[in-house]
């Protein structure tokens, strides 16, 4: 005897069939990037009518494989540089020892949002020179901010009577911050995180003027010959780097949410 599914059963397949469409949509265009940096050449009929007669419609002034590399590498270095110190500031400024520096350590990590990216790399190159170190600069200092700010924020609005427990449990200052202030605030912190490192990903092309190894160079090549097939190939490497990338911290933020019980 074969049994019909029921209307509820039909329901609760159909949020479940939904779901796997975006989970398929991200590997394809995991898949669609990993294949482009490994092998252009296949793209090349599709880039074709965007160039001019003889243009090459695929960049062939390096490996984009390496360059993407080396531009997540820059973000990355940035990106850890700012979740140390801003994260370390948060904690400072809601210890009862260093509350009065608040008004200090928002002025520092306002730093970044005041001056322009551009005009911190023109800053950092008289004293450091061309190449890494002032994209690596302008990064860190543009990255600070947002990771501050949600550290700060989830420090500051931790439920109370968890709080409460933890010391009725005799934990020491120590204790509560690694055991239970810093898990509960995980989440909020990721998405600054997430904010900071998606912004990076952008920002960080600006560091090609000043000859640093990143996407941008494909980009500034593109602009350079008049070659639309370049600009596309280094913004849409960007770009989906970019939606990777906060899409794997936004699942990441929200199993952490699932965890803390928030």
């Amino acid at each position: 005897m074969t049994v019909s599914p029921t209307t509820a059963d039909r329901a609760a397949a159909r949020p479940r069939a939904r779901a796997w469409i975006p989970l398929a949509l991200r590997a394809l265009l995991l898949g669609t990037l990993l294949t482009f940096l490994v092998a252009p050449s296949i793209f090349e009929p599709i880039l074709k009518p965007l160039v001019q007669d003889n243009a090459p419609a695929i960049y062939n002034q390096g490996s984009l494989f390496t360059l993407t590399l080396l531009h997540l590498r820059i973000v990355a270095i940035a990106t850890t540089a700012a979740i140390l110190v801003a994260v370390t500031l948060a904690i400072l400024v809601t210890r009862p020892f260093g509350a009065e520096f608040l008004a200090l350590s928002r002025s520092l990590v306002n730093v970044g949002q005041t001056f322009p990216p551009v005009a911190v790399l023109a800053l950092s190159v008289p004293a450091l020179g061309f190449g890494e170190k002032p994209t690596l600069v302008a990064l860190f200092l543009y990255g600070l901010l947002p990771i501050f700010e949600n550290t700060l924020t989830a420090l500051t609005t931790l439920p109370p009577a968890v709080m409460e427990a933890a010391r009725g449990a005799g934990m020491t200052d120590r204790q509560r911050l690694f055991r239970v202030e810093l898990p509960l605030a995980a989440p909020v912190i990721l998405a600054g995180i997430r904010l900071s490192i998606t912004v990076s990903l952008a920002t960080a092309t600006i560091g090609s003027t000043v000859a640093a190894r990143t996407l941008g160079e494909v980009i500034i090549a593109g602009l350079q010959s008049n070659n639309l097939a370049f600009i596309l190939q280094g913004g849409l490497i960007v770009g989906a780097l970019a939606v990777l990338i906060y899409d794997g911290l936004s699942a990441l933020e929200a199993r952490l949410r699932r965890r803390a019980g928030l």
